[in-house]
């Protein structure tokens, strides 16, 4: 029960890597936050949480909204009382759109991608600080280390701003006793925003990324997870300002992934 007694908000929660993470943590005696824009999805997950003896609630957020995260914040607090986590797990996939030269889907890409997590930092700091401290887990990417011809180029940019986003908020709010640290999945099933969401095949692409990754597989969901619910822990409670990257070591030699 790594996480009992402790509050945590996570974002992107009603499917993909952010259920996984709400299951786990829940398991781990989190009271859960569960905050995404698929109500029904969302609420789903509550009660199957709820079923298995866990504490969970749902509230619709759109990161990009300011005033959403306030409100968010607040009802958290109501509900489950002060804030001890935040994973910022709500995300655009890379794929999201193919058109490089589109500038809307950059901006859509910055604005949840990399401005939700900044408003997710801002919005719960107050709250942890006023109770000496916390955890704050950003989800960014492989990709937010090397580039590839795949996708939209906003995608890399947003998640490698996430990375170095996060360095300068475990150095500004340490002495606070918050830690920040990203998690970077590799190959992972697609998020229900990719253009490839719901294919059974593996593209060629997909493909050429599993043969040089060294464990051979994709990711699963539960991998991001255990990592998250890690740097979340009090067992990372000497580690901020930092990165685990969960890839089945495909950047351990290549350095970066094919087009």
């Amino acid at each position: 029960m790594r996480l009992e007694n402790k509050t945590a908000i996570i974002t992107g929660a009603a499917s993909g890597m952010g259920a996984e993470e709400a299951r786990v943590f829940a398991s781990e005696g989190a009271r859960v936050v569960v905050s995404d824009l698929s109500d029904d999805l969302g609420q789903a997950l509550v009660d199957e949480i709820k079923q298995a003896g866990g504490e969970a609630h749902y509230i619709h957020i759109d990161v990009r909204n300011e005033d959403e995260w306030a409100s968010l914040v607040a009802e958290s607090i109501d509900t489950f009382g002060p804030i001890n986590i935040l994973v910022n797990n709500a995300g655009l996939s890379s794929s999201f759109v193919q058109d490089d030269d589109d500038f809307e889907a950059w901006q859509r890409l910055m604005d949840v991608n990399l401005n939700g997590v900044y408003l997710g930092c801002r919005a719960v700091l107050p709250n942890m600080k006023a109770n000496g401290g916390g955890s704050i887990v950003n989800i960014s990417s492989i990709s937010g280390y090397v580039g590839s011809a795949g996708g939209h180029p906003g995608y890399f940019a947003s998640k490698g701003g996430v990375r170095i986003y996060t360095k300068a908020m475990a150095f500004k709010h340490g002495p606070a006793g918050i830690r920040v640290n990203s998690v970077h999945p590799g190959v992972m099933p697609p998020m229900r925003t990719a253009a490839h969401f719901g294919a059974e095949s593996i593209s060629p692409n997909l493909q050429r990324m599993l043969d040089i990754t060294p464990l051979k597989r994709r990711g699963e969901t539960i991998d991001v997870a255990k990592a998250v619910l890690f740097m979340a822990s009090d067992d990372a409670a000497f580690i901020t300002g930092t990165e685990l990257i969960v890839d089945g070591g495909m950047l351990s030699g290549y350095g970066g992934y094919p087009e």
